[in-house]
């Protein structure tokens, strides 16, 4: 056979509304489920798509080419589901016609947007877009805002950054404030587009996929995130604590002070996290026999990074004469020498102890 005029249905409008089980092949039994779904709708526009690819079929007929059409539907939930259904009907269609090309008809963008399924498997020949001549954008429309609605990356791009100043407004001005509304507005957005900047959503996507995976397979890193999520919390809310405090005294100490006083009082709660995380990771892994340097080591690291950060934030904390936290120079001098040697002294006991197991396990044979 030389071509096949292909009518697609990506979200099953003929199985759904018209009770026609699809692939449907033959000028008349296309034409017959044309009629059921005009019955059941006459507005649907695949009614329209399926008598385009009528006429694109008589017209290749009539120039004397061997040609057969053919109409193959999704799915509702427009995505993968539809896309697989539409990639298996069509390869029974190649199988059982031998086709040299197809022709693809659709009603709009969002039918055309299979076309790398279609193209991976056949030759296109052409493609015919069958629209209402009253609003022939319309359907296209529709589509580009639906798929910016539904996109995540686009979605979460383009509406949490407002969503995040109207909720910081209308908290602020609720609870009497509204002067700070602007602070928290442009803070809340700053910190969200570093963010996503940085590709941190990416790392709490992977985060909550492990989880997922965790809690379906029975492991006991599942247990471990959910500490070092409470671990998060509280380290959140000691650290705000402790700054609301200093916020309030009659002297300001400054935000920089703010920002050492929160961390001070907050770090190791969260390496305490960090380091459970690992943990769980770890315990699995030895529980399945495999040996990650790299995983060993993390422990060491996080160590070694709550030491520095803490004895940093004490040092800088009392060096501020102005501000009364309990902490004397002497002794933050003393805590920032010791932490230094001693974050210096894991991080080498890390690098040691990983390379000794990634030795070990070079020779040990394989399963």
């Amino acid at each position: 056979m030389d071509v096949l005029v292909l009518c697609i249905d990506r979200d099953n409008d003929l199985g759904r509304k018209g009770g026609v089980i699809t692939p449907v092949v033959g000028r008349e039994a296309n034409i017959e489920a044309a009629l059921k779904l005009g019955m059941s709708d006459p507005e649907d526009s695949d009614v329209n798509t399926i008598f385009g690819g009528i006429k694109t079929f008589d017209e290749i007929a009539a120039s004397g080419r061997n040609v057969e059409i053919a109409s193959i539907a999704g799915d509702l939930k427009v995505g993968l589901i539809s896309d697989s259904k539409i990639a298996s009907q069509l390869e029974d269609l190649l199988a059982r016609l031998h086709p040299q090309g197809v022709v693809v008809v659709s009603d709009g963008a969002e039918d055309e947007a299979i076309l790398p399924i279609i193209t991976s498997r056949i030759k296109v020949e052409g493609v015919r877009r069958v629209l209402v001549k009253q609003s022939p954008n319309l359907e296209s429309t529709y589509y580009l805002l639906k798929q910016l609605f539904t996109d995540p990356k686009l979605s979460h791009t383009l509406f949490i950054p407002p969503a995040l100043a109207l909720l910081m407004f209308a908290f602020f001005s609720l609870i009497g404030y509204p002067s700070w509304a602007i602070v928290a507005i442009t803070g809340s957005v700053g910190l969200y587009l570093l963010f996503r900047g940085l590709g941190l959503d990416d790392s709490m996507e992977e985060a909550k996929q492990t989880l997922k995976k965790s809690l379906y397979a029975w492991k006991i890193a599942f247990i471990t995130y959910i500490l070092a999520a409470m671990l998060v919390v509280i380290a959140t809310v000691n650290g705000v604590a402790y700054f609301w405090q200093y916020f309030h005294e009659p002297t300001f100490p400054g935000y920089f002070t703010l920002i050492m006083i929160y961390l001070y009082e907050s770090i190791w709660w969260y390496m305490a996290a960090a380091l459970c995380v690992n943990l769980g990771k770890v315990m699995d892994m030895y529980m399945e026999g495999i040996r990650d340097a790299r995983t060993i080591s993390y422990l060491f690291f996080i160590l070694a990074t709550g030491l520095v950060i803490w004895s940093t934030s004490s040092f800088i904390l009392a060096s501020n004469a102005d501000l009364e936290f309990g902490i004397g120079m002497v002794e933050s001098v003393q805590k920032l020498a010791i932490s230094a040697i001693g974050a210096i002294l894991i991080t080498v006991i890390g690098i040691n102890v990983s390379k000794r197991i990634a030795t070990d396990s070079a020779f040990l044979p394989s399963k």
